[in-house]
């Protein structure tokens, strides 16, 4: 199939346009190497989504537009097909989570598009659609795995080397499906081969990176829900041979180092990108040298306002300006003013403790560092001179809910496991959940914490005897939720456990 002729005559400017390519200046001078964004986040639904739906509906025959078209989507897919339906004057139904904002509901319907509330997530949304297209007939518009998505997609590359000059050496592209990748990584590499292409993945959700180390599609068990315009559980067909052939490689982040992103892009152009708007750009400042020009493609910009805080608490820890530690220090008169002078004209950001009862007290504690080296420096110090110090800063326990609940070791909790759980967003979780577990099982430990995203995260903690321990774990399979047990964790141990002794 000969993509560069389908970008070249892809039909995607009677709904999109041709988005800036702007510098981030002091990014640039920060980093001795030259960031450019690409911000698709200025798109009218706010993502570059718009382009592949629109292309593909518009090859739609008369016919299959007159039944009306179908997608599966809890964000920009959704926004992108009821833009192009509302354009073309076709009948639209989006299948969407019963777990999805309100905010992203109102935007979908507010294009003219129907909506269908079902399941908890894009699985169960796409085993509807699939019963919806049987029943009706409708035309289903996939997210990524298809031609002309792809080719619609792949116009933001075209646009790029258009924009970006003879200088540029490497471009940066978010994965989810792999639509938008398949796509820019295919029409540069057939113009400017030289130019090096980038997929990025968050840590936790690199189904693109597995699928192409294994040979073949790989399905992810649990993708991370952070970036959740790219949570995708398997790459599509035609979108794996396609990054597999035109990538020059994948490139994970963490959680920390996207939101860090998201501040740059703010600083950059006051703009508030959605995290996988965000992963391109920090990406670009993990792996560009020093003079290199890089363009980084900003895909969205549909974030949920209450995120914000959680982004805004992860920064400093993806910035490298923050260290978070476990230390330990003598539970004696004396001995506060001692550990502060420990850490000289540092700024402490955080410092949680409460009496323990033993000999050494262990405190949560956060302090201002220049960078990875000046964190790993100071954790150094404090062994050097004496102090128990565990580095938290990776630690996602303890940033999600530990530093959120340190109040103290518990005197008697015997048989305690402890366990995190990503609980869906809507009524009637928490009863979904207690109806297995109460009354079986004693809750010892429970923690919620809203972070504005479709799914809660959740820490708990129980009382379960040994003998006992293979039928609770069969109940929490039950229970449908994702969960990971966590009883060893340092963060949990020190800060929420039982006291030494007991």
């Amino acid at each position: 199939m000969n993509y560069l002729t389908k970008i070249l005559n892809a039909n995607v400017y009677d709904v999109a346009f041709e988005t800036p390519l702007d510098e981030a200046a002091g990014l640039s001078k920060r980093f001795g190497a030259k960031f450019l964004l690409k911000r698709e986040d200025l798109q009218c639904v706010h993502s570059y989504k718009l382009r592949g739906a629109y292309n593909k509906m518009s090859s739609l025959p008369p016919e299959a537009l007159e039944k009306g078209v179908l997608a599966a989507s809890a964000g920009n897919h959704a926004q992108g097909v009821a833009l192009a339906a509302k354009k073309l004057g076709v009948k639209a139904t989006i299948v969407m989570p019963i777990t999805t904002p309100e905010i992203k509901i109102n935007a979908v319907k507010s294009l003219g598009a129907s909506i269908v509330l079902h399941g908890d997530g894009y699985s169960d949304c796409a085993e509807e659609a699939e019963r919806i297209v049987k029943e009706t007939g409708v035309t289903f518009i996939p997210p990524y795995d298809d031609p002309e998505v792809i080719a619609g997609q792949g116009t933001v590359g075209k646009e790029i080397l258009e924009q970006a000059g003879r200088d540029l050496n490497a471009v940066y592209v978010p994965i989810g499906g792999g639509g938008l990748a398949a796509g820019v990584s295919v029409y540069i590499k057939s113009v400017r081969p030289e130019v090096k292409v980038y997929g990025v993945e968050p840590e936790d959700s690199d189904c693109m990176y597995q699928s192409i180390k294994a040979g073949r599609r790989v399905a992810l068990e649990n993708p991370g829900l952070f970036a959740d315009g790219v949570c995708v559980k398997k790459p599509g067909a035609e979108t794996f041979k396609l990054c597999r052939e035109n990538l020059d490689g994948i490139i994970h982040v963490s959680t920390a180092e996207t939101c860090a992103a998201i501040k740059d892009i703010f600083e950059a152009t006051r703009a508030i990108c959605e995290p996988a708007g965000a992963l391109a750009l920090a990406a670009a400042k993990k792996n560009a040298r020093k003079g290199d020009v890089c363009a980084c493609v900003i895909s969205g910009a549909n974030m949920n306002f209450d995120r914000i805080r959680f982004v805004s608490e992860e920064t400093e820890v993806g910035e490298g300006r923050e260290a978070i530690f476990d230390c330990a220090i003598p539970e004696k008169p004396g001995s506060f003013s001692m550990f502060i002078a420990k850490l000289g004209k540092r700024s402490v950001t955080e410092f949680n403790y409460r009496y323990g009862g033993g000999v050494l007290a262990h405190v949560f504690v956060g302090v201002s560092v220049k960078n990875l080296e000046d964190r790993k420096a100071l954790q150094k110090s404090f062994r050097s001179d004496g102090f128990h110090c565990i580095d938290l800063s990776d630690n996602q326990l303890a940033k999600e809910h530990i530093r959120h609940m340190v109040g103290g070791l518990a005197d008697d909790v015997p048989n305690e496991v402890v366990y995190t759980f990503e609980f869906p967003e809507r009524p009637g979780a928490l009863t979904n959940f207690l109806s297995v577990i109460a009354g079986r099982w004693n809750i010892s430990l429970f923690h919620y914490r809203n972070h504005g995203a479709d799914h809660g995260r959740v820490l708990a903690g129980f009382q379960v005897p040994p003998a006992e321990r293979e039928v609770f774990a069969q109940a929490l399979k039950e229970i449908g939720y994702q969960f990971a047990e966590v009883t060893k964790d340092p963060a949990y141990k020190y800060f929420l456990g039982r006291r030494r002794g007991k």
